[in-house]
């Protein structure tokens, strides 16, 4: 059980950080009548939206690159752990 809740774990990393950018950037744009004006404000839609997909394909890359490293780095402490471990009059 705490192998697969480690796995679980690791595997949602690229989705967190996905959603945290997207969040993000969100939070930091503010509405595209504000940015640009109530004239171009229906042009703005769609490349507010190609940005938004941007944040979010970057965050999925990101976690996605911090997710490989950290199961990585936990198998190898893992097999270390294992080879450390041997039998009683067995050379180490």
């Amino acid at each position: 059980m705490k192998t697969f809740l480690r796995h679980m774990v690791v595997c949602s990393l690229p989705l967190l950080f996905a959603a945290g950018s997207g969040y993000y950037f969100t939070t930091i744009q503010g509405s595209c009548g504000a940015m640009v004006g109530a004239l171009f404000a229906g042009k703005c839609a769609g490349r507010q939206r190609q940005y938004l997909a941007r944040f979010q394909l970057g965050g999925g890359a990101a976690g996605v690159v911090i997710a490989a490293t950290l199961g990585a780095w936990l198998e190898h402490r893992r097999r270390r752990a294992v080879q450390s471990t041997t039998f009683a009059g067995e050379p180490s």
